[in-house]
């Protein structure tokens, strides 16, 4: 991605991914991923980028129903950039819990995250987050919804009204 599209003050990234554990939260086949939450929720909120991750009461967001499945669990966060987010998927801490997901989570058959950009400053909800990746499910990589490997830059800012 190019300087002129990386703007923080325009845009930010949103991200949703959801994944379908292989036991309720409380089951002891889970204990290390659930055992490991704060701490990754913890080095997401100081890590360079970061804006906003959806929680509830609890500190997380393991406890929050967005599908009727209750072994479905979310993950909504909002990033300067698709940089910021890569680096702390991938290049922290972060990359330990995701070399174990097949420990805990079912694989998927379809798209299970989606990014987005959304002007800075707006905090998406779970209704729009679930209709980012239905579209990127149905129509594949868009502005609209897209991957790490699909990126797509962030939308250039409308010319100013002339006077």
């Amino acid at each position: 991605m190019d300087d002129q599209h990386k703007s923080p003050h325009r845009c930010h990234l949103a991200q949703l991914n959801i994944a379908r554990a292989l036991a309720p939260m409380d089951d002891p086949l889970l204990r290390d991923f659930v055992a490991a939450l704060d701490d990754v929720n913890a080095l997401a909120e100081c890590s360079p980028g970061f804006v906003w991750r959806l929680k509830s009461d609890s500190g997380n967001a393991t406890d929050i129903r967005a599908y009727d499945d209750p072994q479905m669990i979310v993950n909504l966060t909002v990033w300067e950039d698709i940089d910021a987010l890569f680096d702390f998927t991938y290049r922290s801490g972060h990359a330990k819990i995701m070399a174990r997901r097949r420990d805990w989570f079912e694989k998927m058959s379809q798209p299970h995250m989606a990014l987005w950009w959304i002007p800075a400053g707006h905090l998406p909800d779970m209704a729009e987050a679930k209709e980012r990746l239905d579209l990127l499910q149905r129509q594949g990589p868009t502005l609209l919804a897209f991957t790490f490997k699909s990126r797509f830059a962030p939308p250039l800012p409308e010319p100013a009204a002339a006077k």
